[in-house]
């Protein structure tokens, strides 16, 4: 679960594709959001321990700095579901699982794998 602040700083970084802390820090106070770059490159880094963004580094002027970019969280969610219906229900609710997504019709088939990451 994110807080409230969390879940904007995530919905900026979604925004920008991907950036900087400062950038992400930018984008909120266009938005009315006044914050300190300290604590949005604080909250970034908790989302990236999450798993809920990725980072890479990159030199700058400065020195170094983490450019942020957001993880598909929706597939990730969808994953960690599946994995939870094997573990809750073994064999069994993986044989119904495969039922019920044998009435799906192709459109929605497509639509789960593109979402899976499956296609």
């Amino acid at each position: 679960m994110l807080g409230s602040l969390e879940a904007e700083v995530l919905r900026s970084l979604r925004e920008l594709k991907a950036a900087p802390a400062r950038e992400v820090r930018e984008a909120l106070e266009r938005k009315g959001v006044r914050v300190a770059y300290t604590t949005v490159a604080t909250i970034l880094a908790r989302l990236h321990a999450k798993g809920l963004v990725r980072r890479r580094r990159e030199t700058c002027r400065g020195g170094e700095r983490y450019v942020y970019r957001p993880v598909n969280v929706e597939q990730k969610y969808l994953v960690n579901l599946l994995r939870g219906v094997v573990a809750m229900f073994g064999p069994a609710g993986v044989v119904h699982l495969n039922e019920e997504l044998s009435k799906l019709d192709p459109t929605q088939e497509r639509e789960l794998r593109r979402r899976l990451g499956l296609d």
